[in-house]
């Protein structure tokens, strides 16, 4: 590891590495990035998330902070600037609940969508389109909005992130269009605002090898499912 006082232990893959450097680069933090093999995990991430040892990790001087979303609260909380969470309490606890909706809901109903069969499949596609639904709920109004949170993107905007982009390639290896943009209009344009904003269109990892990943994972689903 570097000399530099602030770092994020991650992949180049994963969303939820993103979400850290996509609030740390709203700010104009300075970083260093530690690449991790999940393949191969170092003593370094087993020594500083212990429990669940995955990435992210946040390493700010002495404090170690794990989970994407409570390191997204910390830094918000330790860099005033440039606020990604809303001001208002009863809008940063709205932005909270939507927060947990997406990683305990949608990001596991999209897993089972993606890469199961038959009956399984079918009923994570009832779910995810009842949870896309909610999300279309949350962005649509009389004006619409921009992003989740108003006119800028904010806390809830990185944390659905991985749908905007990761989500696409899953979508194109299982040969599914989940998303679609006369069910969903209102999701559909956040997506391409969303990609649109220089700090997220300039921090995404390489499409070529985001494809190859997908595609990898689904034929490897398939041929467990035959064997």
């Amino acid at each position: 590891m570097g000399g530099s006082d602030l770092q994020v232990l991650g992949t180049k893959l994963s969303p939820f590495s993103h979400r850290v450097e996509w609030a740390l680069k709203l700010k104009s933090i300075d970083y260093e990035f530690v690449e991790e093999d999940l393949r191969n995990k170092s003593s370094l991430l087993l020594e500083l998330n212990p429990v669940h040892k995955k990435i992210p990790v946040l390493i700010h001087g002495k404090k170690v902070i794990s989970e994407s979303l409570i390191i997204l609260e910390y830094i918000d909380e330790t860099w005033k600037d440039n606020p990604i969470l809303p001001i208002d309490p009863l809008e940063r606890a709205y932005a909270r609940f939507w927060a947990k909706f997406v990683d305990e809901q949608l990001f596991q109903t999209a897993n089972k969508a993606l890469y199961s069969v038959g009956q399984d499949r079918a009923k994570a596609l009832e779910s995810m389109a009842e949870a896309l639904q909610h999300l279309e709920g949350q962005i649509e109004g009389e004006n619409g909005k921009k992003f989740f949170g108003g006119e800028k993107i904010g806390f809830l905007d990185i944390v659905i992130g991985w749908v905007a982009y990761w989500f696409t390639f899953a979508e194109e290896a299982a040969d599914l269009n989940i998303i679609d943009s006369t069910k969903y209009p209102s999701f559909a344009s956040w997506i391409i605002n969303f990609l649109q904003v220089p700090v997220i269109k300039d921090n995404l990892p390489p499409p070529t090898e985001l494809r190859r990943v997908c595609h990898m994972l689904r034929m490897k689903m398939e041929k467990n499912g035959k064997d």
